[in-house]
Order: structure tokens, then sequence, then C-alpha cells
């Protein structure tokens, strides 16, 4: 079982209820129509049941809601070239991210698999997928708690193809009644000059309500796609819970701009297997320590935003959330630019060696917990979550990960920076892998903590630890699987 929630562990009767409420709101008109045939909550749902009954059209169902199957399964995992050590993790893969939908405590698993195909939850024995029938699907539909992560690893034909977390959603995840619905813009695409021409698309989603005369608080989103259609019901669930939050007034109206990370650009060396100009742009994008993406979202990004939509200018007001290297992205904005962006969130957040390039004199985002320590402090207020299972060593044969270093480590060490220098922060450290799960699950909570006081009445704020984290001691770490003395 993976690291709970804070929030309270839910009965059976409290899923009933949630999923009756979810029903309920899903009846009423959205703001804003998704496109046909696009995935939306109620769909989910009708997923869930469908696999439940194993009915004709689950089969194409699978296919709209879990985009990891159209990927491939086993035969789209590299050869390892890095041999873990006893106890390290497998890391997702592209046969175990994306494939898992949940739907109060039903969760189904999927796998597209030419061979037999089995699952293990929460480190049991595994036990057997059943086949979709004519294709080459594989699924699983099982019953887990809510209020906490559950890992599951896959196999096909025997044979190890990934492992990753599914997120046990609270009530706050699925749509409550009477929360009005925001509205999501078409896809934008921009051109980077400071990228070399990398182009990159963007969504703008907007909460009900929003300030159209002093300007709207404004949280940007690295990986934007994925808060989008299908991902973001699977994932974050992004645009449910920030109507929710509105709705609960725990977070105020704001827009949420959806970034990709760029693609194509500069020509760039490539270091590692698997590399390629398509990919390269977003490591270089998002964990450079440098205020170079600062710049590109400052000086190109937001002046398009702008044009359809007024933003409030003070830092108070605006916040950027990443996962992975959109972690480290966002810690970034604020910290070469605190008069900008104040509010950060990062999940699983790669705070490690990814863009330590010495040749060009820049260091790798290990060096941020050494800069919180001796640098001048910045008015910031910083989530962090991250598990001991993250990536430490890679058994896909990733030598980019094995490289950069330790993630838990990485992570242990900002937050007690963090601490020591009192800045206002919350770190949230348990077993959870390299995966969105405890980050999604956490989300309601999460983005509540970030905004909580939030005034539109003032412009700018002290933020200071809470007195409940400075009386709590420094993280201290423990080994956990072998003899110490």
């Amino acid at each position: 079982m993976e690291a709970t929630s804070r929030r309270s562990i839910l009965a059976a009767s409290a899923t009933g209820a949630l999923l009756a409420a979810a029903g309920r709101a899903s009846a009423q008109p959205a703001q804003a129509a998704a496109p046909p045939g696009a995935p939306t909550m109620d769909s989910l749902r009708q997923l869930i049941e469908a696999a439940r009954a194993n009915s004709p059209g689950l089969a194409e169902l699978m296919v709209r809601h879990l985009p990891g199957l159209q990927v491939g399964g086993a035969a789209a995992v590299p050869p390892s070239d890095i041999v873990p050590t006893a106890g390290t993790t497998t890391v997702g893969t592209v046969a175990s991210s994306n494939v898992a939908a949940v739907w109060g405590q039903d969760v189904l698993f999927a796998l597209n698999s030419d061979k037999p195909a089995t699952i293990s939850i929460d480190t049991q024995a595994p036990v057997p997928m059943m086949r979709v029938g004519g294709t080459d699907y594989w699924y699983r539909l099982e019953t887990l708690r809510i209020g906490a992560t559950h890992r599951f690893a896959l196999f096909s034909g025997g044979r190890d193809v990934g492992a990753n977390a599914v997120a046990g959603y609270t009530p706050d995840s699925y749509p409550i009644e009477g929360a009005a619905r925001g509205t999501l813009s078409e896809k934008r695409t921009i051109t980077s000059q400071i990228y070399g021409g990398a182009q990159a698309d963007y969504w703008l989603y907007a909460n009900a309500g929003i300030d159209t005369v002093r300007g709207a608080p404004l949280m940007v989103w690295q990986d934007g796609q994925n808060c989008v259609g299908a991902r973001d019901l699977i994932n974050f669930r992004m645009q449910t819970v920030t109507d929710n939050l509105v709705h609960q007034k725990r977070i105020p109206p704001m827009v949420h701009l959806l970034i990709a990370p760029g693609t194509g650009g500069e020509k760039r060396p490539l270091r590692f297997t698997g590399e390629d100009q398509g990919n390269v742009m977003r490591s270089l994008q998002y964990d450079t320590v440098s205020d170079r993406y600062g710049r590109y979202l400052y000086e190109e990004v937001l002046p398009e935003v702008e044009k359809t939509v007024k933003l409030r200018q003070d830092a108070y007001s605006r916040g950027a959330i990443g996962q992975s290297s959109g972690g480290i992205c966002a810690f970034t904005l604020a910290w070469f630019h605190p008069e900008r962006f104040s509010r950060v969130h990062s999940t699983i957040g790669s705070f490690t060696g990814l863009q330590w390039l010495p040749d060009e004199h820049l260091e790798g985002g290990y060096i941020l917990s050494n800069r919180v320590r001796r640098d001048p402090k910045r008015n910031m207020r910083v989530w962090m979550s991250d598990g001991m299972n993250d990536i430490e060593v890679d058994s896909n044969g990733r030598q980019d990960l094995y490289v950069a270093g330790s993630w838990p480590l990485n992570n242990i060490q900002l937050a007690n920076a963090l601490k020591t220098r009192g800045y206002d922060f919350h770190f949230r450290f348990g077993t959870a892998t390299h995966s969105s799960a405890q980050g999604s699950m956490d989300l309601p909570e999460s983005l509540s903590w970030l905004w909580r006081d939030y005034d539109p009445e003032r412009t700018e704020a002290t933020f200071e630890q809470e007195a409940t984290e400075r009386a709590k001691p420094i993280y201290r770490v423990q080994i956990a699987n072998r003899d110490a003395w």
C-alpha cells in the first residue's frame, strides 16, 4: 500500500455517496461542452460499468480513456542495460503509464499484450487479467480503498513490463453537485525564439467566476497536455478538482495555463540512448537551473495569453505546478523571479542532475537545496511530495535517469533546506513511485493549502512557516531494507 493522504480514509458508504453525487452532477449542463466523442466523467463511469459486465463496447471505451494502450505493451519496453540491485524499483514505462482508470472503489487496470497478462497489486502475488475478445487488450477490475495510492506491476507472458501506481481519489476529485464547470479553450500553438523556434501547444482553463476587471489569478501547469481530455480524467483531474475547490471557496477562481513542453527548436547534442531532437527540449526547458524558461513564459507565452484574458500581475496571485521535471521547473520559476511567481507545487520533482552540463557552466537541479541554504531567502510558498520508491536505479536502461542521481534523497535535501531557512512549505514523503498517483490524490488538499487565505484585495503577503511545521524536527532518513547499527 502506498502512502495515504492525511485526509480521512473514507468507508464504503462514503464511496457510495460520492458516486451518487457525481451521478447527479454529471446530469447538469456544463458551461463548455466537450468535443463530440471526448471522454468525460460520465463516460469514465460507463467504462467501469462496461468492464464489470464485459460488454461488447469495452475495447472501444478502453482505448478512448486509457492513452497508454495506444502505445503498445511489452514490445514497447526497451531491453535493459542497467541491472537494478535487490530492492530497487521499476519505474513507470510505456507499458504501465496511463493504463488505469478509477471510479470510487472500482479500479480498472489494462495492458496491451500479445501474451497472457497478469498483474500484481499492492505487492500481492500476480493474478490473471482477462482478455477482451478479438483484441490484445487485457484488463482486471479490482475493488480498492480510496484515500490511498495503490502500486501495481504488469506482466506479459510472465515478463515484468513495468510498475506504476494509481490514486484512490477522494470525493473532491469527483463532480460536486452545484459546482459550476469552467471553460477550456481550443488548443493553441506558440513558436519560441528563446528556444530557437521550438513550438509548444497550450490551452487555457478558466474557472467559473474569474475576475475580468482586476484580472484573474494564474496557475501555470507544466506538461499541461496531461490536464486535457482522457489524461486529465485518469491523472490529476485538474478541471474537476479546481471547479470543486472554487465552489467550496477553498481557492479563488483562476486561469490555468496548460502548456506542453516544446518540440523541435535548437539542435542539442544527444547524450543518451533514446534521445532525439523531438524529445530533448522538455528536459532542456524544465530541468535547466536558470531563468531561461521564466523568460520564455514572461516574454513570449504570457503576452499571447493576455490577448484573450486579463491576468493579475502580482506574484501573490501567481503559481506554478508540475511533476517530475515539471516540478523542478515550477520551483525555479519562483526561485529566479519571486516577484513574478510565489506559489510552487512540485510532486516527484526532478531535483537531480538531468541538466548538469559543466561544459556550459550549468549546475544540475541538486544545487537548489544548497542555494536555498546559502542565498537570500525568497518569498515563496512551496508544496512538495515524493516517495521512497521514486527513481534511484531504473530497470529500463535509461542511463540518463541512472546518472542523474537519487530523486528521493534530493527531495529530502530540498525539504530540509526549506525547513531550516523558515520557508512556508509542506513536504509529503511516503512510499510512492515515480508516478502521478500521490500528487493526483492529494490535489484537493495541496491546492487548498497553497492558496489558503488568498485575499483578492491584496497584491502581496509575506509567507511564514506555519507554527505546526516550526514545531516539528527536520527530516531524518532511516535504513529500512538492511541491517543497521
